[in-house]
């Protein structure tokens, strides 16, 4: 397997480390993990599957606002 060696400050070392451990991992695969949610977003199976679900009379659209209720700007 690759392997990669990156510089890095004692603060966020010390966040990395922590992060591990709570985690209850190895930095390599804490690392790893954090890599891959960046690089390439993992979503759960059928994640698709979920829009539209919702069956609820409460879960509606909002009614569009009107602009004469928005804040003024600063002109330049």
């Amino acid at each position: 397997m690759p392997q990669i060696s990156i510089y890095i400050d004692e603060p966020t070392l010390k966040l990395v480390e922590q992060a591990a451990k709570k985690q209850k991992t190895s930095l390599s695969k804490w690392v790893v993990k954090q890599l891959k949610a960046r690089v390439a977003p993992d979503y759960p199976d059928e994640y698709e599957k979920l829009f539209g679900s919702i069956q609820d009379e409460s879960f509606v659209e909002p009614k569009e606002l009107s602009f004469s209720i928005d804040s003024k700007r600063e002109v330049f």
